[in-house]
């Protein structure tokens, strides 16, 4: 059996799909709550490098260091999560176009681990690649999006094939 119908095989398992949505609503939802607590603003939707440069001049030393250890855990399990929800769901639901619909959920992940390097090096005042975020940032959302927008395709198309049917 090769790779790509084992990742296939699995991600469009019933279980592992309602893992990955449960995981990446509480990972969601933990950002809030994590941001909230340290009284920080995720830098993760912001794309301007003079914005961001202030944004995290304005920040303390221990808002710094939360943003970093939040950045490395959740922001490495939530596009993850997200990115072979949004992937698996392609291949589930579409299995002629499934291959090609599940590049966006497949490609968010090294985008926003990327993404997530820069602003690590940013906030630690190791390296100013905050100019590459002008470029990531919006790939990034625009990935996810794609993703989520095939996502909830498949869902609603599987739904009402399941309307129609009763």
């Amino acid at each position: 059996m090769d790779i790509q119908r084992r990742v296939s095989t699995n991600l469009t398992k019933t279980s592992t799909l309602w893992i990955l949505f449960i995981t990446t609503l509480l990972l969601f939802f933990t950002f809030r709550i994590v941001a909230n607590h340290w009284g920080f603003t995720f830098i993760d939707s912001m794309s301007s490098p003079e914005e961001l440069r202030n944004v995290i001049a304005g920040m303390s030393a221990e808002q710094k260091t939360s943003h970093v250890w939040a950045t490395s855990t959740l922001d490495v399990a939530f596009p993850i999560s997200a990115g072979l929800l949004f992937a698996g769901a392609a291949l589930c639901f579409f299995p002629k176009y499934s291959v090609y619909l599940a590049i966006p959920g497949f490609l968010a992940i090294p985008t926003d681990l990327f993404e997530g390097v820069i602003q690590i090096l940013a906030l630690t005042n190791t390296a100013d690649l905050l100019d590459l975020k002008a470029i990531v940032t919006p790939l990034k959302a625009v990935l996810l999006l794609s993703g989520l927008a095939i996502a909830i395709a498949g869902w609603s198309s599987w739904l009402l094939s399941k309307i129609r049917n009763r």
